[in-house]
């Protein structure tokens, strides 16, 4: 005798599920972003390599990669993008041979100066169905929960400590 197979998941079951709606707003997030920054042509990824490295010039590939939550491959990649388009330079790092350290080129610091106002925008266009109240909360949410559940994650997330001035 087999067993009788489980009910179907409703639709409304689906579309309610906190990883179908995470997903959806990443996808609509992407979006939002790949529009605004057309004229400047960076991907959310992009972005955040130049502005991690901004903040941090000579980091090597792996503190790279877990200071955006990046698998290594993820990371390699978009440097590569970045690297064919005279964003980022990658040389052996003076502390360790074995490690390449990327910094910014001139063009990609300009590149960056130019994202800032499209980025803005997306983001501005991304929390405008929500109150002032509403993002803050949204934000909040979004920070307890990658907080409480980040030993589940598949790449690590280490900020990476800011420079002494």
């Amino acid at each position: 005798m087999t067993a009788p197979l489980p009910a179907p998941v409703p639709l409304s079951r689906l579309y309610t599920r906190p990883g179908f709606l995470l997903r959806r707003a990443h996808q609509i997030s992407a979006a939002v972003f790949e529009d605004e920054c057309k004229p400047v042509g960076l991907t959310p990824a992009q972005f955040g390599v130049l502005t991690i490295l901004r903040a941090n010039p000579g980091s090597d590939q792996s503190t790279l990669a877990r200071s955006l939550g990046f698998d290594k491959v993820t990371v390699l990649r978009v440097l590569r993008v970045l690297e064919s388009r005279n964003l980022v330079h990658r040389a052996t790092a003076l502390d360790n041979r074995r490690n390449l350290s990327v910094c910014l080129t001139a063009e990609g610091e300009r590149l960056l100066d130019q994202a800032q106002p499209p980025a803005e925008r997306a983001f501005r266009r991304l929390m405008a169905p929500l109150t002032g109240p509403q993002q803050e909360q949204l934000i909040a949410l979004l920070r307890q929960l990658t907080d409480g559940l980040e030993h589940e994650a598949r790449a690590p997330f280490v900020p990476p400590v800011a420079p002494a001035p």
